[in-house]
């Protein structure tokens, strides 16, 4: 493999090269795994809570009783671990990677779990990147899960197109919130979906509005939500809205993502179990 490899075979002239696969090929799982769904969650942009949005649907698929697991996609910027208050190492059996679970028996790998301190930084190049996330993949017994989330980076670089290419990624769910130019930031997830022939099964606005304490009424600070607007246009019939509140992120902090409350997402996750079902049958 070319040292200046960018793990795009569609694109390379080294027709030799050891590494070239099926660009329609699938990584194998590891031999200790058994996924049933997998599904990736993206944003267009950074600071939408995309990984608050995948702590909330694992613990309603959790509390919904299917066996959960967060691949944490985010390499240079990993948050799922900490959310969670996972700081301990990830746990071996000798041949294969184990995940972490937590306190409420979530599966969890992050890239933090494999660092000798969990602030190290990741100063990778994007082909480094790409491969340590399919390892997260093959190399890592997950054992029997129902509903496996990729907690994604944002915007459409290197890891996503891996990931899309190299993972049985059965759909997309796009995290937005009010300030983005949200038409925008969904048609290009539906470009990306329709490229690499994965649905997009939904939108999640996080931030969506703050509920007065007092008086009860919504209030939008961040402007008003166009998201119904964009979800019609584009033929998306699964949406949600997260209202701002702030103990969540006061969870988070404290390492207890695992009492986040799962009825934020509960319908929503209920819906995407069931389309993802009713792909499978068809």
């Amino acid at each position: 493999m070319s040292e200046e490899c960018s793990n795009n075979c569609s694109s390379c002239g080294e027709s030799g090269c050891a590494s070239r696969k099926d660009p329609f090929a699938k990584d194998a799982p590891n031999a200790g795994s058994d996924v049933k769904h997998m599904i990736a969650v993206i944003s267009g942009k950074g600071g939408v809570g995309k990984s608050m949005v995948t702590a909330l649907l694992a613990n309603s698929f959790n509390k919904a009783g299917k066996k959960t697991a967060i691949l944490d996609a985010d390499i240079t910027g990993p948050s799922i671990a900490r959310m969670y208050g996972i700081h301990e190492p990830a746990g071996s059996d000798g041949n294969n990677v184990l995940p972490a679970v937590s306190a409420g028996g979530i599966k969890i790998m992050s890239i933090n779990m494999l660092l000798e301190h969990e602030d190290d930084p990741v100063i990778w190049r994007g082909p480094v990147i790409s491969s340590t996330v399919r390892q997260f993949w093959t190399e890592v017994a997950w054992g029997d899960v129902d509903v496996m989330l990729l907690d994604m980076p944002p915007g459409t670089g290197d890891v996503p197109l891996t990931v899309f290419q190299s993972l049985p990624i059965e759909g997309i769910l796009v995290v937005t919130s009010p300030q983005e130019l949200v038409s925008m930031v969904v048609g290009k997830a539906v470009h990306m979906a329709q490229a690499m022939n994965v649905p997009l099964l939904g939108i999640v606005e996080n931030m969506s509005y703050l509920e007065c304490p007092d008086c009860g009424k919504r209030l939008e600070i961040f402007g008003k939500s166009h998201l119904d607007e964009a979800a019609e246009a584009y033929g998306i019939d699964l949406t949600a809205k997260i209202p701002m509140i702030p103990s969540n992120a006061a969870l988070c902090d404290a390492g207890a993502a695992d009492e986040l409350d799962e009825k934020l997402l509960g319908e929503c996750s209920l819906a995407l179990y069931n389309k993802l079902k009713g792909d499978n049958e068809q």
